[in-house]
């Protein structure tokens, strides 16, 4: 006679399953180097997008796509003064995680051989 499923086999989705499914998120939301980038200039402060548009060499259509699911992905906040939209960090983990990783890809680089 076979035994029965224990309860963690029949468990739709355990916690660690959510854990990794979150992470592979937030992993697929900062897989873009411009999302990165956006994310850097806003450690400075908040920013309107033709603020980030001068230290971020791309298209305003590109850009406003981007923001757009860093926003979604509950990475960015952002307010309306005008006409103008003011985006801000409001998840202060993908801060850390972003400058753990970039800080150790650059200490750990010899940029001389690309």
């Amino acid at each position: 006679m076979a035994k029965p499923p224990s309860k963690a086999a029949t468990s739709p989705v355990s916690e660690s399953d959510q854990v990794f499914d979150l992470a592979a998120e937030l992993f697929r939301v900062m897989s873009a180097p411009l999302r990165l980038k956006i994310i850097s200039s806003l450690c400075d402060g908040e920013k309107n997008v033709s603020e980030l548009l001068e230290g971020i060499s791309t298209t305003q259509p590109n850009m406003s796509q981007h923001l757009n699911t860093l926003y979604q992905a509950g990475v960015l906040g952002k307010r309306r003064e005008g006409v103008q939209i003011y985006y801000r960090i409001v998840n202060q983990r993908v801060v850390t995680l972003c400058r753990a990783v970039c800080t150790q890809i650059a200490a750990e680089a010899d940029f001389s051989q690309i």
